[in-house]
């Protein structure tokens, strides 16, 4: 059975989606404070497992275990690292 998300491109598309967001989270993460000073903990908290869903699945490790699985599978890391993009756009007082 073709499954579309083991593909190369796919995996590089996660790496591709991930780095910026790990790069800004470890050595600036001052961009994701908002205007009032505060951190939306619980949202970086679900982008956290995005970057590490994307992470395990860009480097093409598959785990065995059912949970794990839907945990670091790549239809719940990219929109998980959509949100993370959005929530660093709205921090930068971008939103329209």
């Amino acid at each position: 059975m073709f499954k579309p998300w083991t593909h190369p491109l796919a995996r590089l598309l996660s790496c591709l989606l991930a780095t910026p967001l790990v790069l800004i989270l470890l050595l600036h993460p001052g961009l994701f404070v908002h205007a009032d000073g505060r951190y939306a903990h619980g949202a970086l908290m679900g982008v956290m497992l995005g970057l590490s869903g994307a992470i395990v699945h860009g480097v093409g490790f598959d785990p065995v275990s059912r949970p794990w699985r839907w945990v670091f599978h790549p239809w719940l890391a990219w929109p998980l690292l959509s949100w993370g993009y959005v929530l660093l756009w709205r921090a930068q007082g971008l939103s329209a």
